[in-house]
């Protein structure tokens, strides 16, 4: 198998699409590890050990830790790419579906290189649309968060050494901080699906794909070490 990768290294075509798909996953781990403007990502990763050290194994799966397994811990880190891909993957799933209630969306799925153009062209529409919605959830759940000095509140939750949680947001005015952090989740979510699309055409296999595997992998070591 090394002997098989050495040897795909040779072939020139072949090397640069392979640089190139890890240049690119490199900038989405990047992205996934840069903090929100006016978000501490430390009350977070604290927030979080929390959950799961009182969280019994009755209660089975925690989805927020899954969210964040999905995105790579972006969103334990209240960064940039904290979206991750999927308001891309929802989108292109509601699409699929609407192709088969909508004789419109039909139509162009059956029309060819054209009508894949233009499937394209929505999702990316319905893509932003479901950013927007779901960073302005995720806005909000930090603005409101406890301890938040947003609001002046005071911290509220106690963490695992028995201390108040530090405040998870430090910004002046809730308006402005709620834009700012709505219009940077919905652009790194973009950046996100124009990486994959990049992926895809330019690089080796399924940029999508890639970019959940590579965020997946870097969480192992973190998931690991909260199991053991």
């Amino acid at each position: 198998m090394l002997s098989a990768f050495t040897n795909s290294l040779k072939i020139p075509e072949l090397r640069q699409k392979i640089f190139f798909t890890l240049a690119l996953l490199f900038i989405a781990r990047v992205g996934a590890n840069i903090p929100l403007p006016g978000v501490d990502p430390a009350p977070i990763k604290e927030f979080f050990e929390l959950r799961e050290s009182t969280r019994s194994e009755s209660e089975g799966n925690d989805i927020l830790g899954f969210y964040n397994m999905f995105t790579g811990g972006a969103l334990l880190n209240g960064a940039l790419f904290a979206l991750g891909i999927m308001p891309y993957i929802s989108a292109s799933i509601i699409m699929q579906l609407m192709g088969a209630v909508f004789p419109t969306l039909a139509r162009l799925q059956q029309e060819g290189e054209p009508g894949r153009q233009k499937i394209s062209q929505y999702t990316r529409y319905l893509t932003i649309f479901i950013c927007l919605v779901q960073g302005g959830l995720l806005a909000v759940a930090l603005r409101d968060s406890p301890g938040s000095l947003i609001q002046g509140f005071n911290p509220a939750e106690i963490g695992l050494d028995g201390s108040p949680l530090g405040a998870i947001v430090i910004a002046t005015s809730p308006t402005l901080f709620l834009f700012n952090t709505i219009i940077f989740l919905t652009t790194g979510s973009l950046i996100l699906m124009w990486l994959g699309e990049q992926i895809t055409q330019r690089g080796i296999g399924n940029g999508i794909s890639l970019i959940i595997f590579a965020g997946i992998v870097a969480e192992i070591p973190r998931a690991l070490v909260t199991t053991f």
